[in-house]
Parts: structure tokens; sequence; C-alpha cells
């Protein structure tokens, strides 16, 4: 399994000087399993790169896409997205949830108050899958999980056939012990967790949807995952400010979870797990 960042921000995109680093786009992630199929996560702003890179790639297979929520960080890079107008793009839609599948019925983004182009315009193929729980694409199992946001999330982990796992856990506010959520990401290879604020946020952003790094270490290391990227970085946290956060998780891995390897994802990064 390969895992590219394409988008790590929440809330706003935020490109200029000061994220060149780690990058502005808001958040979407690729999942490459085992047999090829590509598993999209979200569509922030980042999923236009993505697009770009599948076209320079020539892939010609089904792009699955999996949408935690339709807050408009996770969704507004649709539009944007290259395949969308290629007649030979076949795009699958999975909707997990009665939450996801309303959702996708409506299609808001590409009404005519949005968007120039209505989504029936749009020439690629699409099929909309309303699967909720359990259930397999391509190679591997992907399980769905309710999180902690106003106005509702989902989380996923999927599982391949060779073995390998990962656990996509955004946006969602922690409250600890979270053994439910342990037990659902317990021993990924990889966990991808939304740590937007630190402990200095709170008590100002309580109720926000949103998880403090502090208590996502925590979790990491009650579900015994390998890694843990920290995602779904504030508008306001620098590159300078996100390296700070990669220093202290690493020292908290080192103290109290040395088997634990933490991260700070970044646009780019691609991890073969």
């Amino acid at each position: 399994m390969r895992v590219r960042f394409y988008g790590v921000r929440g809330s706003i995109p935020t490109p200029g000087p000061s994220t060149v680093r780690y990058g502005g786009n808001s958040v979407c992630v690729e999942v490459r399993l085992s047999d090829n199929t590509c598993i999209v996560l979200d569509g922030g702003t980042g999923i236009r790169p993505l697009g770009q890179d599948l076209a320079r790639e020539g892939f010609r297979a089904p792009i699955h896409v999996f949408v935690t929520h339709a807050h408009w960080d996770h969704v507004m890079g649709f539009p944007f997205f290259g395949p969308v107008y290629s007649k030979d793009a076949k795009i699958v839609l999975h909707a997990p949830t009665e939450r996801s599948a309303r959702g996708m019925r409506r299609a808001d983004i590409f009404d005519p108050i949005h968007f120039p182009v209505s989504f029936e315009q749009l020439p690629a193929r699409f099929e909309r899958i309303d699967e909720f729980g359990e259930h397999r694409i391509g190679c591997a199992v992907v399980r769905p999980v309710e999180l902690n946001h106003p106005g509702g999330a989902t989380g996923f982990r999927i599982d391949d056939a060779d073995g390998t796992s990962v656990c996509y856990l955004t946006d969602n506010e922690l409250a600890l012990p979270a053994d439910d959520l342990a037990r659902f990401a317990a021993g990924t290879d990889l966990m991808i967790h939304d740590a937007q604020y630190l402990r200095a946020d709170m008590p100002a952003k309580h109720g926000w949807g949103h998880s403090v790094v502090d208590d996502v270490l925590v979790l990491a290391r009650q579900a015994e995952v390998k890694r843990v990227a920290l995602h779904h970085h504030d508008p306001d946290r620098s590159d300078d400010a996100l390296d700070a956060i990669a220093e202290i998780s690493a020292q908290w891995a080192a103290e109290h979870a040395r088997d634990l390897a933490t991260l700070v994802a970044r646009e780019g990064l691609t991890l073969d797990l």
C-alpha cells in the first residue's frame, strides 16, 4: 500500500510564504492498494494536483472516492479534479452512511450558485455506491466509523490483502479515553488523524470538532499503531510552528511510546507501508 498526501491543511487553503514546506492545499490523500486500485480520501484543493498526477501516469482504472463530510475544505477541489472532465474516466463515489448518501445526491458544489458547470454536464462516467458498513474495494476491505464533528463526519480504515493498513480519522474532536476509536484503529501501519489544535488553543476552540495534538498521540499509543501522521493543520499554523509540533511529538513518543513513529503530514509526502 502506498499513501500520498496531496493536501494537509484544515478549514481553508493557505497559500503563501509561511506554508511552502508543508503546503497550503486543503485535505486530500491518495491510497494506492497493492493491486494498484486508487482510493481518494476527501476532495479539498489538494485533489487538483492529484488529478494532474493521475493524468501524467495515464491512469485509466476506476477512481474510488470517499468523503469524510461535506464541509467546504473537504469538497471544494472537486470541480477542479481533472478526471471529471474526461470521458475515459470512471469515478466511483462511495457513500458509507445515509448522511453521505444524501450529500452525494444533492451535489451542491456543482449547482449554478457555486459553479458554472453542472454535475450532469461532466463527461466522466460516475457510479454511486450506497453501501453502508464494511465492504470490499479491489484487494482491500474498507470500514467506516462515525466521528465527533459538528454535522457529522466519517472516518475510514483500509485493510489491504497484503496485510498493510491505514486509518483516516478527520475531522474528529477526541474525548479521552477513546476506547472505541482505539479498537477501530488498533494495530494499523499508519493512523492519519486530525490534529488541528494545541492545548493552548483550548478552551476557546472546544466544540469546533478538531483534536489537540497531545490527545492524538495518546490515542496512537492506546491503539498501538506503528505510525501516526498529524493532519488537518490549522490555517494559522506556519511551517516553523509545524516544525515545532514535529519536534515535540517525536520527544513525546521517545518518552512515552518508543515503538511509535510520529510525523507531521506535508504535501508530497509518500509513504510505502
